[in-house]
Formats: structure tokens, C-alpha cells, sequence
């Protein structure tokens, strides 16, 4: 079986800013200029991967990102849309049981993610993609006090997928 310490190391993972771990695989050399962003790659792609010690903390972006399951345990996602309403997903390979392989989260949508508890594996790799690309400028931190607020009936899981500030 694979371990979490060789994914690290065969594919050069580093600490994500947000949680987990990543390797930035392609940025496209190509720029277009984006009215509101400025100059940005037309597309970005990462390898992504959380452990049980890990969470994607909830954060948003401007641009809509698209999560692929590549291998491991599954994952569950919090979706927390600007109407007021949310979203508990399951992303991984079990599509009979209604986890899905792939995920799309619309810029301006609130995100997180954990392994799903009871995994064997120990981990999850996934990959995501934006077009345009990725920039730190994109990313949004999200609050724990003002996300509850907004969102009461799913505390439980934003308190998992939040740091106490």
C-alpha cells in the first residue's frame, strides 16, 4: 500500500498555504488580460492531497476551480453559496454510492474540504484546474465567526474547516 510520506515525495508535494499538501503541475505560459484581475496564465493546475491531519480551509476564489479524484480516501466538501444556501458533497470513486470523481466550485463560492472519517488509505490525491489561472490574489479566507452567522445550520462543519483567529 502507498504511503502519505512516498505521495509526498514521488510527486514533491509541499505544505499548502490552506491546508494539505501541493505541487503546482502546469501554468500555462500564455497570458490574457482579465478586466477586474489583470494579466493571468490561461490555465493552472495542481496536485492536491489532504491527510487526516489535514483540512482545506473554507476559502473562496475568483474564479471557478475544478477539483479531479485521483486516488485514496474519499473527501467531503462544504459549499456554502452567496444566497445563503450550502452544499455537503462527497468527491471520490465510488460513483455508485453517489461520490463523484469531479467537482466544479463557482468563483465567488465558499470551499472546503476534509477526509471523509473511516478511510483506509490515509490520504486523498486529487488535482484541481482553473482557467484563468490561479493567483494568491484569487484567494479569500474564510471567518469562522462570520461564516457561522451567515450560515447557522452548517456550524458543525465550518467549525471543522476553519482555524480559530
Amino acid at each position: 500500500m502507498i504511503t502519505t510520506e512516498e505521495m509526498i515525495r514521488w510527486l514533491n508535494l509541499k505544505k499548502h498555504p490552506e491546508g494539505g499538501y501541493f505541487a503546482e503541475t502546469y501554468r500555462s505560459k500564455e497570458k490574457i488580460t482579465d478586466p477586474r484581475r489583470g494579466q493571468r496564465s490561461y490555465s493552472t493546475a495542481i496536485y492536491f492531497m489532504l491527510t487526516p491531519d489535514t483540512f482545506s480551509e473554507m476559502h473562496r476564489l475568483t474564479g471557478d476551480e475544478i477539483f479531479h479524484f485521483y486516488l485514496g480516501d474519499p473527501v467531503e466538501m462544504l459549499h456554502l453559496y452567496p444566497d445563503g444556501s450550502g452544499k455537503h458533497l462527497l468527491l471520490g470513486n465510488d460513483i455508485e454510492r453517489g461520490i463523484q470523481p469531479q467537482v466544479l466550485v463557482l468563483s465567488g463560492v465558499w470551499q472546503g474540504a476534509r477526509l471523509l472519517p473511516g478511510g483506509t488509505s490515509g490520504f486523498a490525491l486529487m488535482g484541481t484546474t482553473m482557467a484563468p489561472g490561479f493567483e494568491y490574489s484569487d484567494y479569500q479566507s474564510g471567518s469562522r465567526p462570520e461564516l457561522t452567522r451567515q450560515y447557522p445550520e452548517f456550524k458543525e462543519l465550518i467549525t471543522a474547516l476553519t482555524r480559530k483567529r
